[in-house]
């Protein structure tokens, strides 16, 4: 690709997970990348990145100040003279100063959203309901006593969660009153590892079904669809919510169409006009409902883009959202949804831990890369490192690739990577 960013500077505001990718792009067609860092994101979460985006050097790294003026201030010192092209969302964490900063950097922005913070998942299902679009039911408090009527008159279990998270941090499946009180109380004392310190509970509905990410990039309201996937959700180690995979869904699937339809609703009830998305939906039997919308790229760090790209053909979310802000005729050519068959079968991965201790070796590693399938495998476990119980994102195993011509042998190896998990992965 051409360096087209060549003397200008492209704004990364928390470049984690695939922000990181995101990032390397923009490098890549020669801008000066400059990260911004939000004061909530504590400094053991700034290297989640792809393993791809490791070691990437920015222009400048710039902190958060007290006010949103004076970030943009600190920006524009660190740019020098240098134009700035875009300011970009990376990782959760930014959301709502990505939002203000290009705003006040006067460059392509979704602006301050009227219904209040986007990241807020309350906000959201407001704004959705609002909409005219079928939203979940919920109470949301900083004091039990301001959710203890919804939680009793509703059917169990009920979701009880953090309002600004990512991932299944916090979010617990709670089978009765008393342990949605628990756990309300627990997660209004402890900070969340990527939110604000205490901001609010939610308490939700439980929805049945299957659950689906759908990922968009949009420019000036025209919403391009990269790919639709369906989690791998499973009840392990104690935890109801472990994520074992995401699986690819066909573009032309009715399933597809239905999530696509609903969720370019929801982007539009936020007013998310610009960048990439990735949004949670449940497909109930009453059809689909909001779980949250990400406003930002799809993360599990990153992982997942050399898969993206093969069953494509080429492209994945990243260097789409680059051309989102920078470049109008290329954001216009790629098709409105992603392309139908895929050129590969394949899925991610997320390796489950179902033992506790130090790793004294990782035969499990080396027989995955043996694998036709094996495309990629980013872990940061490896010999004397100690693992844990997989009960949420932040302490699964790493995340595998596997692509394959062959759809019997993806299935093959992808079989034997469940059977290592829980007889040989470690020694």
């Amino acid at each position: 690709r051409i360096k087209t960013g060549a003397g200008q500077v492209l704004i990364m505001v928390d470049p984690l997970s695939t922000g990181g990718n995101v990032a390397l792009e923009a490098k890549n067609r020669g801008y000066a990348v400059i990260a911004c860092w939000c004061s909530e994101l504590t400094e053991d979460f700034r290297s989640h990145v792809s393993e791809a985006a490791k070691g990437l050097e920015y222009l400048a790294e710039v902190e958060e100040k007290a006010t949103y003026a004076e970030t943009a201030a600190a920006i524009k010192e660190a740019a020098g003279d240098m134009p700035i092209a875009a300011c970009i969302v990376g990782g959760e964490s930014g959301v709502t100063l990505a939002d203000h900063l290009s705003a006040e950097l006067g460059v392509r922005t979704n602006g301050i959203f009227a219904g209040g913070d986007r990241r807020n998942k309350s906000v959201q299902q407001k704004a959705v309901k609002a909409a005219g679009l079928r939203a979940v039911r919920e109470a949301l408090g900083t004091k039990w006593e301001e959710v203890k009527d919804f939680v009793a008159k509703e059917p169990m279990p009920v979701v009880v969660k953090p309002v600004e998270s990512c991932g299944s941090d916090g979010v617990k499946l709670c089978k009765s009153v008393e342990e949605a009180e628990a756990h309300f109380n627990l997660l209004m004392e402890g900070q969340q590892r990527v939110g604000a310190q205490g901001a609010a509970v939610l308490c939700q509905q439980f929805l049945k079904g299957k659950e689906y990410v759908v990922d968009h990039v949009s420019r000036d309201g025209v919403h391009k669809c990269v790919m639709v996937w369906v989690y791998d959700k499973r009840p392990t180690n104690g935890s109801a919510f472990v994520y074992y995979g995401m699986i690819p869904v066909d573009a032309k699937s009715e399933v597809a169409k239905i999530l696509i339809e609903y969720t370019v609703g929801v982007l539009n009830a936020l007013k998310l006009d610009n960048g990439p998305t990735h949004g949670e939906v449940m497909m109930t039997a009453d059809g689909p409902c909001l779980v949250e919308m990400n406003c930002r790229s799809h993360g599990w760090d990153g992982a997942w883009v050399p898969l993206a790209r093969a069953l494509t053909g080429g492209y994945a979310q990243p260097e789409v959202a680059v051309d989102s802000h920078t470049d109008a005729a290329a954001f216009e050519k790629l098709p409105v949804v992603y392309p139908s068959p895929f050129k590969a079968a394949g899925q991610s991965v997320m390796l489950v831990s179902f033992f506790a201790g130090t790793v004294r070796s990782t035969p499990g590693y080396d027989k995955m890369k043996q694998m036709s399938s094996f495309v990629s495998l980013q872990t940061g476990v490896g010999v004397g490192s100690k693992v844990e119980l997989t009960v949420d994102l932040f302490t699964a195993v790493g995340v595998l690739i596997l692509a394959n011509t062959d759809k019997v042998q993806l299935e093959a190896d992808l079989a034997e990577v469940r059977k290592m998990e829980k007889e040989g992965l470690f020694g």
